[in-house]
């Protein structure tokens, strides 16, 4: 099917939408409705490649410039952080500290909307970033598995489908969760899923080493583990934040990330 000019317009857009809200590129405001916000989510994978290149880049470059694993990765993981104003990173927080407060849904609601950080959230972060950082420069040892980077970081924002996913419901009026919670329908979300996942197969496991096998299971593991998240979070706050949502990209991508590094090849 031909896309028309006003259809190409509005992909054009969501794309522009969506880069504005999740990197720090500067993109002309426009008014969000229910169709653009599904497109935002859609397309957030796409919206991401810059910040994703750059990452991969410097983590690379920094390889190549005998840094250790650990210490080109957290160059990589800090740049991602301030190609993205570290949004995602400040949605894990809060949902951690959220969950763990021990509080009823509303007390836990208003601990995620406060923004303030606590221990747990704390933890997570360090955790989060620590693995990123090691895996990411483990893996950028050469070019191709910086490609592998840049593809994990890309893939990660496929966790967002998830959880914008029918029925799924916000946990509370307004914000980003009540805009696109429930949004997208099935057929939607299978298709970008697989797609994610084939990638895994295609680019992250051959060109960061465990294999083709290894890339498929690490994006499906990470799938799973976000649909965990949001099957959680809609138990325990009635539905989804936009920080359930930045977590599930962060916890995503160290999913991704952590089960890159096994080369399934090897195992009896």
């Amino acid at each position: 099917m031909a896309i028309t000019a006003g259809g190409g317009r509005r992909l054009l857009d969501a794309l522009a939408a969506s880069a504005g809200l999740l990197t720090v590129f500067p993109v002309r405001p426009r008014p969000i409705d229910a169709t653009l916000a599904r497109g935002m989510i859609m397309l957030a994978p796409l919206a991401v490649v810059p910040v994703a290149v750059i990452t991969a880049a410097l983590t690379w470059l920094a390889r190549l410039a005998g840094l250790p694993a650990p210490a080109a990765g957290l160059i990589g993981v800090a740049a991602a952080a301030l190609g993205t104003r570290a949004f995602h990173l400040d949605g894990l927080s809060d949902t951690v500290d959220a969950l763990g407060s021990g509080w009823d849904r509303q007390k836990a609601l208003d601990i995620m909307k406060r923004g303030d950080i606590g221990p747990m959230g704390v933890l997570a972060m360090i955790i989060v970033v620590g693995l990123q950082a090691v895996s990411f420069g483990t893996l950028a040892d050469d070019l191709r598995g910086a490609v592998a980077v840049a593809m994990i970081i890309c893939l990660s924002r496929s966790a967002l489908v998830i959880c914008c996913a029918r029925p799924v419901p916000p946990a509370r009026q307004g914000g980003l969760g009540a805009l696109v919670a429930g949004s997208l329908g099935w057929p939607t979300v299978l298709i970008i899923v697989t797609v994610a996942i084939a990638l895994g197969g295609v680019v992250v496991g051959p060109w960061g080493g465990t294999g083709i096998v290894g890339g498929l299971l690490a994006v499906a593991a990470a799938l799973a583990v976000v649909a965990g998240l949001v099957r959680h979070a809609v138990r325990r706050f009635g539905g989804v934040t936009g920080d359930v949502m930045g977590a599930s990209v962060e916890i995503g991508a160290t999913v991704i990330a952590v089960l890159s590094l096994i080369d399934y090849r090897v195992l009896p």
